[in-house]
């Protein structure tokens, strides 16, 4: 069964009707299986970005609380892997919830990571293999 990763701007998007991505996302999670993986760097990026959302923050923790969406990274345990994808990657730029998830994706190797993000089609996990993507065309 193949493990998704969830990042920052799906969660955003589903939990933001104004998102220009809310119906494709929306629809993405009716289709996927819970509980989708994420990180606490993920989880801090979203609800920033929710701030201005009303009641955004609130379903965020509702979704974390109701194991929609878990929270599964050690960062203090991957922070040499997470340091040098952030090294690698640092003229994209590689913020730490995207190199967090990329490295989450190389301890699961049936991961696929849910993203709006184009940096991930850069991105490769152990240095060469593509990562398994959701995301709009």
């Amino acid at each position: 069964m193949e493990t998704v990763m969830v990042d920052a701007g799906p969660l955003v998007a589903y939990l933001s009707t104004r998102d220009q991505d809310h119906a494709w996302v929306e629809q993405k999670f009716r289709q996927l299986r819970s509980p989708l993986q994420t990180c606490d760097a993920v989880f801090s990026e979203a609800c920033f970005l929710l701030k201005d959302t009303p009641g955004g923050t609130r379903q965020l923790l509702a979704l974390i609380e109701r194991g929609v969406v878990t929270l599964d990274f050690d960062l203090r345990a991957e922070f040499a892997a997470v340091a040098d994808l952030m090294r690698r990657y640092e003229n994209v730029p590689m913020s730490l919830a995207d190199a967090c998830l990329v490295r989450m994706s190389e301890l699961h190797g049936e991961a696929v990571v849910f993203t709006l993000d184009s940096g991930f089609r850069i991105y490769r996990r152990f240095r060469r293999q593509v990562i398994p993507l959701i995301r709009p065309e």
